[in-house]
């Protein structure tokens, strides 16, 4: 690595001290050392400081450039800190990191925790529902809070989603002076006056799991009926074939249930639906799941909105499919059609027999009453149409 002009620091509460060699000679050696306040204070940086502006932005940093800075951060800068944010921006022999035990590190270490055996969240930026995929009997979930008003609203978010057994650990200013670890039931969440910073550990126990897998239950979504029914959502998310960070666009979104089983497997999608009401149905879904970051709503008819959306790497269309639309897609992305009335099951008859892909018939039945006993209650057969391209 040629002469860096930026370090990265990772600093812990007990500032200088906690510091390697490496890192010490990295701070003295700067001109200007850039940090948030506390950790500016922590660091003895003096007339030498400058503070990040607020909002968040490396601008001021970067043009700096060509002069020996110190930029500070806790712990590990690349899990939920300023360093990914820099090295976006910058070459790799401009830059050199000195990381610190990150506070997943410090918190595990505590609680004598397998880390690999921990899911760890950043959630001071973020809803407490992103935990609904971790949580289960016994899992264990370290996570970054705002503050201990936030903590204590994140026991009872917990107990309102029945997870009011599970035990949490407060933990301040871990790895200074000022380090302290307090425990509690959720439900019986009576910790007060926690000091900054502050991280939650917590141990899921009494609530009911969701499933890790698509075809999650239609009662799990607000909708008005207009909804792809669990078990052809599954048929539909095996065909769309989700890869982390890759984009859908959900025609006809409806409920928006695909978007939400899409960016639950980790990618980001956008859901085109022209009903008002039900706009509002997959914006309340998304925040039900907490995607509303990864989830984008867009009323409008979907032939007229495409144009402004940036490119997908899969598209689903579950309503309002027609020749013109088809011409209008791009022609680099997977795509699944599900028809349900003739006239479309017709259309994607010819344009199978004409581009290819797969065909499926889906045709299902349920257990219903009937007078004093039960027969099958049949749905519409969907015909589904993937073409991988």
């Amino acid at each position: 690595m040629a002469d860096p002009w930026l370090s990265i620091i990772g600093l812990g509460e007990d500032g200088p001290a906690g510091l390697t060699d490496a890192s010490r000679a990295a701070l003295a050696e700067a001109d200007v050392v850039v940090g948030g306040p506390r950790h500016l204070a922590l660091a003895g940086a003096g007339a030498r400081g400058m503070e990040w502006p607020v909002p968040f932005d490396v601008a001021p940093l970067l043009a700096l450039r060509g002069r020996k800075v110190a930029a500070l951060a806790s712990g590990d800068p690349f899990w939920h800190g300023a360093g990914g944010s820099l090295a976006e921006h910058l070459s790799p022999s401009e830059w050199q990191v000195y990381p610190a035990p990150g506070v997943c590190s410090l918190a595990a270490a505590r609680l004598g925790w397998r880390l690999e055996e921990v899911t760890c969240l950043g959630l001071h930026a973020g809803p407490f529902e992103r935990l609904l995929p971790h949580l289960r009997e016994g899992s264990r979930i370290i996570c970054t809070v705002r503050d201990g008003a936030a903590a204590c609203a994140l026991a009872a978010w917990l107990t309102n989603a029945g997870w009011g057994a599970s035990r949490i650990w407060l933990l301040e200013a871990l790895g200074g002076p000022r380090e302290r670890v307090r425990q509690s039931l959720a439900s019986r969440w009576d910790v007060t006056g926690a000091e900054s910073p502050v991280s939650v550990a917590l141990e899921a126990s009494g609530g009911r799991p969701m499933s890790r897998v698509p075809g999650r239950p239609e009662n799990a979504f607000a909708h008005d009926g207009q909804i792809t029914k669990a078990p052809v959502r599954a048929l539909t998310l095996a065909a769309l074939a989700p890869h982390p960070g890759e984009r859908l666009w959900d025609l006809g979104g409806g409920s928006g249930s695909v978007s939400v089983e899409w960016c639950l497997a980790g990618g980001r999608a956008v859901s085109v639906e022209a009903r008002p009401d039900r706009v509002a149905n997959i914006r309340e879904n998304a925040r039900r799941f907490g995607l509303s970051d990864r989830l984008t709503v867009v009323e409008g008819r979907s032939a007229e909105v495409l144009a402004g959306l940036d490119a997908p790497d899969a598209i689903f269309v579950g309503g309002g499919f027609d020749a013109d639309l088809f011409a209008r897609l791009p022609k680099t992305a997977r795509l699944v059609v599900n028809a349900v009335t003739l006239e479309t099951e017709a259309l994607v008859l010819g344009l199978h027999a004409r581009h290819g892909g797969d065909l499926l018939r889906i045709e299902l039945s349920r257990a219903a009453p009937l007078g004093g006993m039960r027969g099958w209650e049949t749905a519409r057969p969907v015909v589904q149409w993937s073409l991988q391209r």
